[in-house]
C-alpha cells in the first residue's frame, strides 16, 4: 500500500533530521534527507487529496502501484543502509565505511523519490489540464429495486420500524436512515417497504432514487423527475434540460404533495446536502427513507425523535428460512438434505447477500444429497466462488475509505477467523506500524481509537465486547469482508496471512509481503538460507494466551529488518534474537535472559515475559529509549534502578521517559524512583507491592497528574494498609484494587477522586462493615465490582452514589443484603450477583420490584450460580 509505504519512509527520515541522532554526520546528509522528505509529502498529499477525485479505479491501482514499488525498493535501501552503520557501531573504519555507502546511497534515493515526485505531478497535472466529462451513471433507479429477488425473511421487525417511522402522525418532513453493513438487506428492506400497499396508499408520490458511491447530480435529477411523472429518463422531454431547471421540475412537482422519496445507497453527507433542496416541507407527513453503509452519515441526516434503524444479522433460523424459501420458494427443504444445508449455512456468517448468492448456485445442482455432500465437502472452493460474488457490494466500502483507514483496515484481516480482537493490542499494532497519524493535543491511542469507530460506523468491522466505561474492549470482523482484506492485501503486497494451507515463507511467496501475520496453525516456516527477507512485520497470531511451540531462531534472523515482531504466545526464548533486528519498533515475546538494547534505538513498545519465571533485570539503557510510549514487564522481569543508569553516565542526564503513556511492571525496591522519572504516564500497573513500600508508591503517585487508569495488585499481607488522606488524582477514571486490604473507611479518599468512573476490588478491603455517612459521594462512580471481600453489613443511601449504572457483587459470602435504596440510584441500569448468598440475591430482587412497582422497568437483575 503506497501511503502506508509512505509514512514508514518518511518517519525514517524524520528520525534522521532529529537534532540528537548521532547514527551519521548530519551536516552532510541533511540537505538530501530533507529534499527526499519533501517530495514524500508531496507524493502523501497527493494520496490523501486527489485519490477522492479520480473514480477509476484501474488507473488509481496503477497508479499506487507505482508509488508503492518505488517507495518500497528506496526503504529497503535506506533500512539496509542504516542496519549496517548500527551493526558497526563498535569498529570505526568499517562503520566509516557503511557511512560513506549510505551517503551514496542517500544521493541516489533522493533523485528517485524526486523523479517518482515528477512523474506523479505530471499525472495530476494532465488529469486536471483535460476536459473531464461528467460521469455517467451505471445503474438505473427504474431497474435496480426492481430486479432479483426480494425475499423478506427475519426483517419483520425492521419492516414494522420503519413503517411506524414512515407513518408517525409528524406533520414535518422526516428523514428515516437506514444503516449496517453491505450485503445486509438495507436495499431489500427499503423495497419491500417502498411496494407495500399500504405504504402506497399513504402517499400521492413516492419516488426512488439510487445514488451509489460516485454521486452524480444530474443522474439523481433525472431519477426524481422521471420517478415522480412515470416517464423514461431517456425521453426528449427531459433528456435535454439543464440541471437547475431538472430541480425546480422536481421540487414543483413534489410542492404540496404528501411524497415518500426513497434514497438507496446514500455515501457521503455533500451528496445529502445538494438533494435536499429538492424536497419541500409543506407540513403534509412526507417522508425520506434512506440506506447506508456509514453511520456518520445517518447520523448527520437524521432527526432526534427517529434516529437511524442499525441492520442486524438475522438468526440463524432467520437464516435458514431465507435460504429455503430462495431456493424451494414454498416447498419445505427435503429432510435428508436439512442437515447438510444448515452446515452450508453456517458460513455464511449471517449475511443475507451470502445466503441469496449460495441459494442461487445450489439451484443449478440437482438437489440430491450426494450433490450437497460434495458440496459440504468442498466448503473451501465453494465459498471461494460466493465470495467472489460478494466482493463487489463489499469492496466499494474499502475503496470509499480515505488513505488513513486502508491500513488499519486491511490489518484487522490478519487475525484469526471469528477472532475476538483485543482493541487495546490492536491499537498498540497500528501506532508500531505507523498508521496512526499525529493529531494536536490527543494521544495517538485516542485518535487510533477514533479510527477504529470511523470503521464501525462504515460498517466494516463490528463492535464487539463493551469495559465498564463503554469503550471498546474487543472488535471483529465478519469473514467475508477478512477474505476480502486478505485478497487486497496480498495484490498491494501489503501484508501476506499465512495458516493451514501455507507451506513456507521461501515457497509461497515469491516476492516478501511487507507484513505476515501466522496462525496457530503453521507448521515450521522454512526460509532459503543465507538471503535477507524485506519483511518489516511478523505477528503470530492466537486464540490462546500461550502455545508451546519450538520456533527455530534461524527464521527470524534472517527477516533483519523487521520493526514489528509479536511471538508472544510462543514459549521460547527470543533473548538472542532481539539484539539483533536494530529496526524494532514493537516487540512482544518470551526471554530467558534480558536482553541487550543498546542498538535498538527506535522501541516504542516493548512487552516481555519470562519463561522460567527467574528474575530478571532490564539492561541500563532502557533509560536512554526517551520514544518508548508502551512498555509491560510480566512476573519477575525488573526495570533497572534509574539512578544506577546515572551514575554509570548512560544517555544524557538526568534521565526521564517523558513518552511513556503505560507501564505495567513487577514491584521493585526502586519503584518510587522509577514513577518519578515517567511523570507523563496514562496507565499504570503495578504487581507484589509489599508492604515496605507501600507509603513510597502512594507518595509517587502525586507526580501522575495525568494518570487515567491505575491497576494495584499487592503482595498478600494479614495486617491492614492505610491510604493517605491527601491523595489526589485529577484525572483517574479507572481504579482496581488486589489483595490491598485496606479499611472500609478508605473509601472516603476514593470518592473524593473527582473524575473517578469505575472502580474494581479483589481482596481490597479488610473488615466487616461498610458505613457510607451523607458526606462520602462519588461524583461520577458509574461501575463497582467487589468481589471476595470479608462483608457483612452495608449501609449506603442513593445520595452516596449519583451516577451508578451497575453494581457487580461477587463471593460475598457473608454479606447480609445490599441497600434498599441503592435501587433509588436514577441512572442504575444493572445489578449483577456472582456466587453470593441467598439472602443477597433475595434483596436484589426485592430492590427490582419495588422498582417495577414504581414503573421503572429498565432495572436488570442478573444473578450467576
Amino acid at each position: 500500500m503506497a501511503y502506508a509505504s509512505l509514512s514508514s519512509l518518511m518517519h525514517t527520515l524524520e528520525q534522521l533530521l532529529q537534532p540528537n541522532q548521532r547514527l551519521v554526520c548530519a551536516s552532510c546528509i541533511q540537505p538530501h534527507v530533507e529534499s527526499a522528505h519533501q517530495s514524500l509529502c508531496s507524493l502523501q498529499f497527493f494520496l490523501e487529496d486527489t485519490t477522492k477525485e479520480i473514480k477509476d479505479t484501474e488507473t488509481l491501482k496503477v497508479l499506487e502501484k507505482g508509488i508503492r514499488d518505488v517507495i518500497y525498493k528506496v526503504e529497503d535501501k535506506v533500512d539496509s543502509s542504516l542496519r549496517s552503520i548500527i551493526i558497526l557501531a563498535d569498529c570505526r573504519e568499517k562503520r566509516e565505511r557503511a557511512c560513506r555507502s549510505f551517503y551514496e546511497e542517500l544521493v541516489k534515493v533522493e533523485k528517485e523519490v524526486y523523479f517518482l515526485k515528477k512523474e506523479v505531478m505530471l499525472i495530476e497535472f494532465r488529469r486536471h489540464g483535460s476536459d473531464r466529462k461528467e460521469l455517467a451513471r451505471t445503474s438505473s433507479s427504474s431497474t435496480r429495486y426492481a430486479t432479483g429477488p426480494n425475499t423478506i425473511v427475519g426483517m419483520e421487525d425492521d419492516f414494522k420500524t420503519v413503517v411506524d417511522h414512515l407513518t408517525a402522525q409528524t406533520d414535518e418532513l422526516t428523514v428515516t436512515p437506514v444503516v449496517g453493513m453491505g450485503g445486509i438487506g438495507k436495499s431489500t428492506l427499503a423495497t419491500r417497504v417502498y411496494h407495500n400497499q399500504f405504504i402506497g396508499h399513504r402517499f400521492d408520490t413516492c419516488a426512488w432514487v439510487t445514488v451509489s458511491e460516485n454521486y452524480n447530480e444530474r443522474q439523481v435529477l433525472l431519477d426524481v423527475v422521471s420517478s415522480i411523472r412515470r416517464i423514461n429518463k431517456t425521453d426528449e422531454s427531459i433528456k435535454n434540460i439543464n440541471s437547475d431547471q431538472l430541480a425546480e421540475i422536481a421540487y414543483r412537482s413534489l410542492k404540496g404533495r404528501r411524497f415518500l422519496i426513497v434514497i438507496d445507497d446514500l455515501w457521503s453527507n455533500e451528496a445529502w446536502d445538494q438533494m435536499q433542496r429538492l424536497f419541500p416541507d409543506d407540513k403534509k407527513k412526507s417522508r425520506i427513507l434512506f440506506t447506508t453503509r456509514l453511520k456518520y452519515v445517518a447520523d448527520y441526516v437524521s432527526c432526534p425523535e427517529f434516529p437511524p434503524h442499525n441492520m442486524s444479522f438475522p438468526t440463524s433460523d432467520d437464516s435458514w428460512s431465507l435460504f429455503t424459501e430462495r431456493l424451494f420458494r414454498k416447498d419445505p427443504c427435503p429432510p435428508q438434505l436439512e442437515s447438510i444445508g444448515k452446515h452450508i449455512i453456517q458460513h455464511c456468517q449471517g449475511l443475507p447477500f451470502s445466503i441469496t448468492v449460495i441459494a442461487g448456485l445450489l439451484g443449478k445442482v440437482d438437489p440430491t444429497r450426494d450433490n450437497w455432500k460434495k458440496v459440504e465437502e468442498n466448503l473451501n472452493s465453494f465459498f471461494g466462488t460466493v465470495s467472489e460474488q460478494c466482493q463487489t457490494i463489499l469492496s466499494l466500502s474499502y475503496r470509499y475509505l480515505p488513505q488513513h483507514l486502508k491500513a488499519c483496515f486491511l490489518y484487522i484481516g490478519g487475525f484469526p477467523e471469528d477472532m475476538e480482537i483485543s482493541v487495546s493490542k490492536l491499537i498498540r499494532l497500528w501506532i508500531a506500524e505507523l498508521f496512526v497519524k499525529p493529531r494536536s493535543n490527543k494521544r495517538l491511542e485516542v485518535v487510533a481509537e477514533e479510527y477504529l469507530k470511523d470503521l464501525i460506523d462504515r460498517s466494516l468491522i463490528l463492535a464487539g465486547t463493551r469495559r465498564p466505561d463503554g469503550r471498546m474492549k474487543t472488535c471483529k470482523i465478519h469473514d467475508l469482508l477478512r477474505q476480502l482484506c486478505i485478497r487486497e492485501s496480498q495484490l498491494d503486497n501489503f501484508m501476506h496471512v499465512l495458516n493451514d494451507n501455507d507451506y513456507t515463507f521461501s515457497k509461497d511467496i515469491d516476492i516478501y509481503p511487507r507484513r505476515v501475520m501466522l496462525s496457530c496453525h503453521v507448521s515450521h516456516p522454512e526460509h532459503g538460507s543465507g538471503t535477507t527477507s524485506t519483511t518489516r512485520s511478523l505477528v503470530f497470531m492466537s486464540f490462546f494466551d500461550k502455545f508451546s511451540r519450538q520456533c527455530p531462531c534461524s527464521i527470524i534472523y534472517n527477516f533483519k529488518l523487521l520493526k514489528v515482531l509479536d511471538f508472544s504466545s510462543i514459549d521460547y526464548d527470543f533473548c538472542p534474537i532481539i539484539p539483533e533486528l536494530v529496526h524494532l519498533r514493537y516487540v512482544a515475546a518470551n526471554i530467558e535472559e534480558a536482553p541487550s538494547l543498546t542498538k535498538l534505538r527506535n522501541l516504542r513498545a516493548i512487552i516481555l515475559r519470562t519463561i522460567e519465571k527467574k528474575d530478571l533485570d532490564l539492561p541500563l539503557e532502557i533509560w536512554t529509549m526517551s520514544d518508548i510510549r508502551h512498555l509491560h514487564l510480566g512476573w519477575s522481569v525488573h526495570m533497572p534502578n534509574p539512578l544506577d543508569a546515572e551514575r554509570h553516565g548512560i544517555g544524557e542526564q538526568p534521565l526521564f521517559l517523558n513518552n511513556l503513556q503505560k507501564l505495567a511492571l513487577y514491584s521493585s525496591p526502586f519503584e518510587a524512583e522509577i514513577l518519578r522519572r515517567t511523570p507523563n504516564l496514562n496507565k499504570l500497573r503495578v504487581t507484589n507491592i509489599d508492604s515496605t513500600q507501600w507509603s513510597n508508591f502512594l507518595d509517587c503517585l502525586f507526580l501522575l497528574q495525568g494518570l487515567e487508569t491505575l491497576d494495584i495488585r499487592a503482595e498478600v499481607s494479614h495486617g491492614q494498609r492505610v491510604l493517605h488522606r491527601n491523595i489526589f488524582l485529577p484525572n483517574l477514571k479507572q481504579l482496581r484494587l488486589r489483595f490491598t486490604s485496606l479499611a472500609w473507611e478508605d473509601m472516603v479518599v476514593l470518592a473524593n477522586l473527582p473524575n473517578l468512573e469505575v472502580l474494581k476490588a479483589h481482596c481490597g478491603f479488610i473488615g466487616t462493615d461498610w458505613r457510607l455517612n451523607e458526606d462520602v459521594v462519588f461524583q461520577r462512580l458509574k461501575y463497582l465490582r467487589l468481589e471476595w471481600e470479608d462483608l457483612e453489613r452495608w449501609e449506603a443511601a442513593s445520595d452516596n452514589f449519583l451516577m451508578l449504572e451497575q453494581l457487580v457483587l461477587a463471593m460475598l459470602f457473608r454479606l447480609e443484603e445490599i441497600p434498599q435504596s441503592i435501587g433509588e440510584i436514577m441512572t442504575l441500569k444493572l445489578i449483577q450477583i456472582d456466587y453470593c448468598g441467598s439472602t443477597v440475591e433475595t434483596s436484589a430482587k426485592k430492590i427490582q420490584q419495588e422498582q417495577e412497582s414504581w414503573g421503572n422497568d429498565e432495572l436488570q437483575v442478573r444473578i450467576i450460580r
